[in-house]
């Protein structure tokens, strides 16, 4: 009787519920998006979307989640953001949004979409600013001191 009982118990696994972790990048800024089933909040570092400032900043961050419609409804998205300025911070954002909804949907028609609106919301931005060469002015990697003709 007590081996039926422990085969029961061994037979019903819970159902872990399915989270994706997603990273976007730019710049310097770096954002992690944990994205799982939900009601369709987004909080970023804590504070809800809404009173995300400023305005245009925010309506950049709902591009993917108006993209994307009903599916972005039907989960929760908690975003924790860290180094950069606050422009670099946003594409960072929406990036790892994006790539958290088609990890998380494993869908072909959603990614293809986010590609045709803006390609820099699945595909990171690979540019950085070159570094300080030697015996230069501390004015840039490539920049001479100035010198006359005549």
């Amino acid at each position: 009787m007590v081996k039926m009982a422990k085969k029961k118990a061994e037979g019903k696994k819970e159902k872990k519920p399915k989270v994706v972790v997603a990273t976007g990048k730019r710049k310097s800024a770096i954002a992690r998006a944990t994205i799982k089933e939900g009601s369709g909040k987004v909080l970023i570092n804590k504070v809800p979307l809404d009173l995300y400032q400023p305005q245009l900043l925010r309506l950049k961050i709902r591009e993917p989640l108006m993209l994307a419609g009903d599916l972005a409804k039907k989960v929760d998205i908690e975003v924790n953001i860290k180094g950069g300025g606050i422009s670099g911070q946003t594409d960072a954002i929406r990036q790892a949004i994006a790539k958290g909804l088609v990890e998380f949907y494993g869908d072909e028609k959603l990614k293809h979409v986010f590609l045709e609106y803006d390609r820099s919301l699945l595909v990171f931005d690979p540019r950085r600013n070159e570094p300080h060469k030697p015996s230069r002015s501390k004015k840039g990697p490539r920049r001479h001191k100035q010198r006359s003709k005549r």
